[in-house]
């Protein structure tokens, strides 16, 4: 059974076979996928499953916090499933590829105090960009 899945049973989320796939397809590492790229992996697993389906569950994943929505670039909004381990993402300028990156330590103590303005800062987003060995 996936990370994902394991953590959602675990907080009594009811498995659809739908949702079960929508989970499936995004469990791993380094995925990051659309919207549209998971609905076209469910689909190849359970052709019935509608694009307004995985769209909810993300949208439902999202929203309890065991999904991660990432943004970058004004590209198409991806899933990312490792939201319980601080990463920070490694972006391909040229083709939007992601993958998680977890450099030694805090970024948060590299603001200086003065640099705040007074914030109490909760949390540190930091994305790398370059070039991806395909695009190279």
């Amino acid at each position: 059974m996936s990370d994902l899945l394991e953590r959602l049973r675990g907080r009594g989320w009811r498995v659809t076979s739908q949702r079960r796939v929508v989970a499936e397809v995004l469990d791993g590492d380094h995925v990051h996928l659309t919207a549209d790229e998971v609905h076209a992996r469910a689909a190849q697993r359970l052709p019935e499953i509608s694009r307004a389906t995985v769209y909810n569950t993300l949208g439902e994943l999202v929203s309890l916090g065991e999904v991660l929505e990432v943004s970058t670039d004004g590209r198409a909004k991806r899933y990312d499933p490792n939201a319980h381990r601080p990463h920070q993402h490694l972006v391909c300028s040229r083709c939007g590829t992601i993958r998680d990156v977890h450099p030694t330590g805090d970024p948060l103590a590299d603001l200086p105090a003065e640099e705040r303005f007074g914030f109490t800062v909760s949390e540190v987003e930091v994305t790398y960009r370059g070039v991806c060995p395909s695009c190279t």
